[in-house]
């Protein structure tokens, strides 16, 4: 297998926040030793050769600054492709200094679909940090009775919650508990509608605090899946079933109902750290894992844990890392919601914010960052000739009739650069796509214009 390299982030930069081994993100190093498998919101299948894995990306060094002039002479001609539809926007940034290099309509508003992912994942970071974990626990209630608390960690596993079951069947005869159990289950740390405004379907399950595996209904942990209707009821009923293998009589079936404030802790679980949240979400494009740090960020900042609340407190935290907030609106965590807003400047930005040495926190920003060809949902954009493979790293967006790109190139003279594609009024999501990938690959000088 070939060596997969490790990403500077750019000149003087603090080394990444994240699960990184040897210079290299873990996450990366175990997918390019797993079989292929789809990820993010219905992208096709591809074929990668067995036991091989492409390089990453080249290291960040000093030196070699491409001139605005020679990124309008290779940006504008692939721009102007027909796949991009009616309207387009672009920004380029100087990842190192934040100097605009190039921009089209890059103040503009345009509905960015899964790319405001990269937005929730900044302010998320910002609000709560990335090592906080997210728990699950089990407290007393009156008499001999027990409550699952959600505390919104949708990736909690059928094995977690058998650990969480367990622990709490030591605790309870620990403390002399031998009759039967009332279980229930508290979804109170969240507030407001539960469906997202697209309603259910495969691509999320209803938001909320309490859920196994996000809800699905089959053993994905990506990508489209049928999605139960009662997230929160269905992990109480499983968890039920678990303590009752564990030898403890559960009294019927478990209800909805709402822990005391000084409730005895019996036992808890909690989530990988928040900044693996975040890369995963940013890797699979995750609507469940977005929806909840969203409300992590609201929580954290003293609003409900709703849509609106995740929304004013998202904005809150932006604003506050100094970013053009002007063509901005933040409607949802996830970008499924259409009345998200963002202008292609502030997806830059946000990703240039992302690599400044005096914010490590934001740094799973980038390395969450699919690789062209290699991972997540650019694992099958980029084919195993295409230039840019390896070379761009970026978030995708995609909804009917709107197709966008935001990440981060390595000029060849070793600069990072900041970019974002906005394109709206597509009518072919395939040819948009390559149209978008070309303009990435370009900046990074793989690409000549017109290729």
């Amino acid at each position: 297998m070939s060596a997969v390299a490790g990403l500077a982030l750019a000149t003087g930069a603090v080394t990444a926040a994240g699960p990184w081994d040897g210079g290299q993100r873990k996450a990366e190093r175990d997918l390019a030793a797993a079989p292929a498998r789809p990820g993010g919101a219905r992208h096709a299948d591809g074929e990668r050769a067995p036991g091989a894995a492409p390089p990453v990306l080249a290291p960040v060094h000093s030196g070699g600054k491409r001139s605005a002039d020679g990124l309008a002479e290779a940006l504008e001609p692939l721009l102007k492709d027909s796949a991009l539809g009616s309207d387009h926007a672009a920004a380029v940034v100087d990842a190192t200094t934040g100097e605009r290099l190039y921009g089209v309509g890059q103040s503009d508003a345009y509905t960015p679909a899964s790319t405001i992912k990269l937005a929730t994942a900044a302010a998320t970071l910002s609000a709560v940090g990335p090592e906080r974990r997210i728990e699950t626990t089990v407290v007393a209630a009156g008499g001999d009775g027990v409550v699952l608390v959600g505390g919104g960690d949708p990736t909690l596993t059928p094995a977690g919650l058998g650990d969480l079951a367990d622990a709490t069947a030591r605790a309870l005869k620990a403390r002399g508990t031998t009759g039967k159990v009332k279980l229930a289950y508290d979804v109170s740390r969240y507030s407001g509608p539960v469906l997202h405004t697209m309603g259910l379907n495969d691509n999320i399950a209803p938001v909320s605090p309490l859920m196994v595996n996000e809800g699905r209904l089959d053993d994905s942990d990506r990508g489209p899946a049928d999605r139960t209707a009662e997230p929160a009821a269905d992990a109480a009923r499983k968890f039920a079933e678990l303590l009752r293998d564990k030898g403890v009589d559960v009294d019927g079936e478990p209800g909805e109902g709402r822990a005391e404030g000084k409730a005895a802790r019996l036992a808890s679980v909690a989530s990988p750290p928040v900044s693996a949240l975040v890369e995963r979400m940013l890797t699979n494009s995750d609507n469940d894992i977005a929806e909840a740090l969203a409300r992590q960020t609201a929580l954290a900042s003293g609003k409900p844990a709703s849509f609106e609340g995740a929304a004013q407190a998202v904005t809150e935290r932006l604003g506050a890392l100094g970013l053009p907030m002007s063509a901005v609106h933040i409607a949802d965590g996830s970008g499924l919601d259409r009345a998200d807003r963002a202008s292609a400047e502030f997806l830059a930005l946000v990703l240039a914010r992302a690599a400044e040495p005096g914010r490590p926190a934001l740094r799973p920003v980038l390395t969450g960052l699919p690789v062209a060809g290699f991972s997540g949902t650019l694992r099958d954009r980029y084919p195993r000739d295409a230039a840019g493979r390896a070379l761009v790293r970026a978030k995708t967006g995609t909804l009917t009739g709107v197709n966008t790109l935001a990440g981060t190139v390595v000029t060849p003279g070793g600069r990072l650069l900041a970019f974002a594609f906005l394109a709206s009024g597509t009518t072919d999501a395939d040819a948009a796509q390559k149209a978008l990938d070309r303009a990435a690959s370009a900046l990074a000088g793989s690409a000549p214009p017109g290729s």
